[in-house]
């Protein structure tokens, strides 16, 4: 019988293990007092009976209130509308121009990447709270700070996702005496249009979900109303307002996962 030689472990098989090991080593520390963020697992055990009727009233929405929620929920929902929209227009030229497959201009798009950090690393939430103390309460600082976030997110992931693309036919067409302009609108658009439609999908979700929260600073939508039956502990109509948010995101993630399936 002819013994079973087994072949030798790949190179590099053990690294995996010893990736999750240090990822988990780093975390526990990360946990600890001395040189971590001191978390307290037990504060969880000794203090749940805090909030144990407050989960109860959140069980128990306050079906009477819906009246007061639909304008605030239709000014979210626009807010998300017009800062996707506006920032979507914004965003597709500045993606080509941050992309080195369409963009050879290195200062340029060195100079145009290095604003955009920038606007990534400010929070919404704080240009929210910068928003409505230039402009006042309401919807506008709102919508102007999901244009801003959404600019600086749209575009890095579209000019990613142009640098992935074939360069082939970009070769191509400055091969045959293109101009850049030409070549960004008749070669890499048609190439790049769904991956910015996908992401500009996906933006709106994340407007959705963010106008609620900028609310809290006085930049319109349902965060003027979450802050205010917050203040008089109405948990009941928060869990109203919180189903509402639920079936709304529900309910454009399906439109979205439809429309995503047609562009594919």
């Amino acid at each position: 019988m002819t013994p079973v030689t087994l072949p030798p472990k790949p190179r590099g098989s053990a690294r995996g293990p010893l990736v999750f090991t240090l990822v988990v080593v780093v975390t526990v520390a990360m946990c600890l007092p001395v040189i971590g963020i001191g978390v307290d697992f037990g504060a969880i055990a000794r203090n749940w009976h805090n909030g144990a009727d407050k989960l109860v009233r959140l069980l128990q929405p306050d079906w009477a209130f819906f009246p007061r929620t639909i304008r605030p929920l239709v000014e979210t929902l626009q807010m998300a509308v017009v800062a996707t929209a506006i920032g979507s227009a914004v965003a597709l030229p500045l993606s080509f121009w941050a992309a080195r497959s369409t963009n050879p201009f290195a200062p340029g798009r060195a100079l145009l990447r290095g604003i955009l950090n920038v606007v990534r690393a400010v929070p919404d939430l704080l240009y929210a709270a910068v928003l409505v103390a230039m402009v006042g309460v309401g919807a506008l600082p709102g919508m102007l700070a999901l244009l801003l976030f959404n600019v600086g997110i749209l575009v890095k992931l579209v000019s990613e996702a142009i640098d992935t693309n074939d360069p082939g036919p970009i070769e191509a067409g400055r091969a045959v005496g293109g101009t850049q302009l030409q070549i960004n609108r008749s070669l890499a658009l048609p190439d790049a249009w769904p991956a910015f439609a996908n992401q500009a999908l996906y933006t709106f979700e994340l407007n959705v979900r963010a106008s609620t929260v900028l609310g809290l600073v006085g930049a319109g939508g349902l965060g003027l109303l979450i802050d205010a039956v917050r203040t008089f502990y109405r948990y009941d109509q928060l869990s109203l307002i919180i189903l509402e948010i639920l079936i709304i995101v529900i309910a454009i993630d399906a439109v979205s996962s439809a429309v995503r399936k047609r562009l594919v």
